[in-house]
């Protein structure tokens, strides 16, 4: 019996934690997969199994064999589907993540885009705002802001999260005080609630230079959900920071307005960047790389404006 085949086999028998069960999945008999297993525990000289009537138990060899397994089984695996690439085009399923905000307003344009050019791919895009081990949980690539120097992981920028202050022309029409670093507290806000951000002060710079803000005491709204504040902002609610990514179709179509505009706005704990983040065995994955060029080339369309 084949070395890589038994890995095969005790993989599968980890996962259903049952030979019989790993046996139907595999459609082998169980006592393939025994033999199998028995082998690779006489080739490493210990017990991957602790084996009862009932069940069985990975062991501490077990669980250690079995990480370097998974690495194995799936090295192998995209080494395949990258030289089956070479010789027929992109195909295969592209995994991601990405934080909520980023589907309604780029995201879900991009994937129909990308889909079209690429009919033999498949994605696979799971939306989360929270932090999100790629390695652990097998992503080929997730969208984030911010910065990434984690180990294991090659980030690349797509894009820049450039911070706007808008509102809608209903609001400005209500409210014509134009608005400055000295007039905040005379306006309405709707706040962004998220971890990473100062929930006291915020940065603004100008041709005479950086200055850091009190955050505005008339609040009118405050959420985690930034979905809610923008559409709050939209119905004329308040100002809102919002990256420019968020609001380029609605300053495009002037439902909203930008403010401010002759101050860069600081993108606090966010970042300055959009980035592509896959993992660092991923480095040479044709469809990772073309999903991430397809949204640069996306992005850079709001980049330039």
């Amino acid at each position: 019996m084949d070395t890589l085949g038994a890995i095969s086999m005790f993989v599968a028998t980890a996962d259903q934690g049952s030979f019989s069960r790993a046996a139907e999945m595999l459609g082998k008999t169980p006592s393939a997969l025994t033999k199998a297993v028995s082998m690779l525990e006489k080739q490493l000289g210990t017990l991957l199994f602790e084996r009862s009537t009932r069940r069985i138990v990975l062991t501490e060899s077990g669980r250690l064999y079995l990480e370097t397994a998974r690495q194995v089984l799936r090295s192998l695996h995209e080494a395949g589907e990258e030289i089956s690439q070479l010789h027929q085009g992109l195909s295969g399923t592209l995994r991601m993540t990405a934080p909520l905000a980023f589907e309604r307003a780029f995201l879900g344009e991009v994937c129909a885009g990308f889909l079209e050019e690429y009919p033999d791919i498949q994605l696979r895009v799971e939306l989360s705002d929270d932090f999100v081990d790629l390695i652990e949980a097998g992503y080929d690539l997730g969208i984030r802001q911010g910065r990434s120097d984690l180990p294991g992981l090659i980030a690349r920028v797509v894009g820049q999260n450039r911070i706007f202050l808008c509102a809608s022309p209903e609001y400005v029409a209500r409210n014509p005080l134009p608005l400055s670093p000295h007039t905040c507290n005379q306006h309405d806000w709707l706040k962004y609630l998220h971890p990473a951000l100062d929930m006291k002060f915020w940065w603004v710079q100008s041709e005479a230079g950086r200055i850091r803000l009190p955050y505005p005491q008339r609040v009118r709204l405050e959420s985690d959900s930034y979905d809610l504040l923008l559409q709050n902002a939209l119905a004329g609610r308040g100002i809102l920071h919002t990256p420019q990514w968020s609001v380029d179709r609605y300053l495009r179509d002037g439902r909203l307005v930008r403010l401010m505009e002759d101050y860069v706005i600081g993108p606090e704990a966010f970042g300055d960047d959009i980035l592509a983040v896959y993992p660092s065995h991923r480095r040479a994955s044709r469809k990772v790389l073309a999903f991430v060029d397809y949204l640069q080339t996306h992005l850079s369309h709001l980049n330039s404006a």
